[in-house]
Order: structure tokens, then C-alpha cells, then sequence
């Protein structure tokens, strides 16, 4: 997860969403106003600190419920403590940076999503010792791709929307997607884990190129492909198709999001060279002068 920067708003992409006027940007406020820019405030209130050890705990308590329920190892339960571990730190280390007043109800339904996820990443690994129950998994991935429509409802309809409750729900998405192409390509081969991969390759593609950085426009199309691939990939996981199938859909999430990505970098860089245009042309005006 990379939760650090909490002071713009990302897409699936973990680009900037360029959000003016679209009223989303709002002053940070208190329990009884705006903070008064005068006061020092070192980091959260301890409640919202409290919240993300709750989140760690809820993520403990999972493991056990499964260890119990399924005799799980050591990858399986290594796994998903270092999950709670990084979710936590990472999660602590954003809400200091941010300071919000409240944790929100948006932020709970998440980091309850994010503590499913944890669930099947350690199914997943010891899948690797022996097969796990495949309802189980699937019962955990359906219900984690259920909430993913949920936290936003609730964001809007309770007015807590934040950009780090915005990064919060991506990471969560581009790492649940992350494990899924894992598990279905044991089955389908190392090709699946394109699908996985890629996010996390074109946030280390930006560090090269900082031009893959600039706002993105809102985009229902990139919403819907990210959307499908937790499903197309969950459908391909449940073997309840014959293997030829569960290939031709994963392919489908594959090509799409190949798509997907290809447009999105394309925009990027026509904007990108358009932006530095005026530049060019105005050297050789200077130059005569």
C-alpha cells in the first residue's frame, strides 16, 4: 500500500483525479467547526488512532477463526500478519500526515473490506501448502467485492468523502486484485498475474516518467473495467467452469484492462506533450530577439 500522500484524490490507476469544482475539496473541520489554523495539532485525535489497531485486532481475530477452521500453516498465517502489520502502520502513518477530525463511517466499511482481503491473501498463500476450501475463499473475495460499492454510498450519503478515504478503498482494490491473479494462476498459468501486476507496474513506471502522474478525468469506463476484474477473476477462481472457459474470461480481464491502461497512457502523454509546446516554440521568439 502506499497511503502517503493523502492530500489528492486517485483513481485505479493511483493518478490524481483533477477534481475542480467538483466540490470535494472542503476545509478540514473539527467536531464543532473548522480547526483553527493557529493550533498545533501534532497528529489525529486517539480515537481515530485507536480504530486502526481495532482494524489489526478484527484482522488477528479473522486468522484465528480460520486457522481454527481450517488448520492453516505457517505461509497461510505469516501472510496475513504481515498484512494487518503493514495495513496498520501504513494506515496510521496517513491518518498522521492527514490529522482527521473523525476516522468516518466510509473509512470502517473499508478497512473491514481491507481486513477480508487479509483473510483470502492468507488462504491464498497456503493455498500453495494445500488447496483451501474454495467456498471459503470465494464467500470471503464475494463479500470483499460487495463492500467495494458500499464505502462510497456511505462516504456520499454521510458527506465524510476524503481523499485518503479515496487511496484507502484503491489500495485495498489494486491489492485484493493482486491476490486473486495469484491464486487463478496456479491453475491458468504465470500470464494471470498481468493482471495483478500491472497497477504496481505503472506506479513504478511514474517514477521514471512523472508525466504518468497528472490528473486523470473522471472516467466511467475505467471504473467498470476495474470493477470487472475482481469479479471475472473471482468467477475464474471458482472452477465452477471448465478450464478452457475460466481462460477466455480471465483473457477478457486481461484484454480490457490492456485497454484500459493503454488509453489512460496515451491521454497522459498527448497531454503531457501538448503542455510543453508552448514552451518549445517560444525559445526560437526569444532567441531572435
Amino acid at each position: 500500500m502506499a497511503l502517503n500522500n493523502t492530500y489528492d484524490a486517485y483513481d485505479a490507476r493511483g493518478c490524481r483525479l483533477d477534481l475542480a469544482g467538483s466540490g470535494q475539496g472542503r476545509p478540514a473541520t473539527g467536531p464543532s467547526g473548522p480547526r483553527d489554523p493557529g493550533k498545533i495539532q501534532t497528529g489525529p485525535p486517539r480515537p481515530v488512532q485507536q480504530e486502526t489497531a481495532v482494524g489489526a485486532g478484527a484482522q488477528i481475530l479473522l486468522l484465528a477463526l480460520l486457522g481454527t477452521a481450517i488448520g492453516m500453516g505457517t505461509a497461510g498465517w505469516l501472510t496475513g500478519l504481515a498484512f494487518a502489520f503493514a495495513t496498520w502502520a501504513v494506515l496510521a502513518r496517513a491518518l498522521h500526515r492527514s490529522r482527521p477530525a473523525s476516522f468516518g463511517p466510509a473509512n470502517r466499511v473499508t478497512l473491514g473490506r481491507a481486513t477480508l482481503v487479509g483473510g483470502v491473501a492468507a488462504l491464498v498463500a497456503d493455498s500453495f501448502r494445500s488447496a483451501p476450501p474454495v467456498s471459503l475463499l470465494v464467500g470471503l473475495t464475494a463479500v470483499a467485492l460487495i463492500l467495494d460499492g458500499v464505502d462510497g454510498k456511505v462516504a456520499r450519503r454521510t458527506g465524510t468523502s476524503s481523499q485518503l478515504g479515496a487511496r484507502f478503498d484503491m489500495e485495498v482494490d489494486a491489492f485484493l486484485i493482486l491476490v486473486l491473479s495469484v491464486y487463478v494462476a496456479m491453475d491458468l498459468g504465470p500470464w494471470v498475474l498481468l493482471i495483478g501486476a500491472m497497477r504496481y507496474v505503472f506506479v513504478a513506471a511514474a517514477r521514471v516518467w512523472p508525466w504518468l502522474t497528472a490528473p486523470l478525468p473522471p472516467s466511467t469506463a475505467r471504473k467498470t473495467v476495474a470493477a470487472l476484474q475482481g469479479v471475472l477473476l473471482l468467477v475464474a477462481g471458482a472452477d465452477l467452469l471448465p478450464r478452457p472457459v475460466n481462460a477466455g474470461v480471465v483473457a477478457l480481464a486481461l484484454t480490457l484492462l490492456v485497454w484500459s491502461f493503454g488509453r489512460d497512457v496515451l491521454w497522459l502523454r498527448q497531454t503531457a506533450r501538448t503542455r510543453r509546446t508552448p514552451v518549445r516554440r517560444a525559445v526560437p521568439e526569444l532567441a531572435a530577439r
